[in-house]
C-alpha cells in the first residue's frame, strides 16, 4: 500500500513539474480548469482524485494569475507611453 501511494504522489509531482516547464498559454490553462470544474460539479470524483484535481487547479489558477498580471503591467507600460 506505501508504494502504490508513494508512487501516486510521485504522479502527482511529476505532473505539476510537467505542466510548470511547460508553457502554457492562457487559453489552455483556462480550458483545463473548466475541465475540472465540470468534473468537481459532477461529483463523479473520489476523495483521492478531488484532491489531485485541486492541486492541478491551484497550478493553473497560479498561471492564469500571473499572466493576467504580466498583461496588465505591459498594458500600463504602453498607455503610460502614449
Amino acid at each position: 500500500m506505501k508504494f502504490i501511494v508513494t508512487f501516486a504522489v510521485a504522479n502527482i509531482i511529476k505532473n505539476f513539474q510537467t505542466m510548470a516547464n511547460k508553457e502554457l498559454s492562457y487559453k489552455e490553462s483556462y480550458a483545463r480548469l473548466e475541465e475540472i470544474e465540470a468534473l468537481i460539479e459532477s461529483n463523479s470524483l473520489d476523495v483521492d482524485d478531488l484532491s489531485e484535481k485541486l492541486k492541478e487547479a491551484s497550478v493553473l489558477l497560479k498561471i492564469c494569475k500571473e499572466k493576467l498580471f504580466k498583461v496588465n503591467e505591459e498594458t500600463k507600460k504602453i498607455l503610460e507611453e502614449i
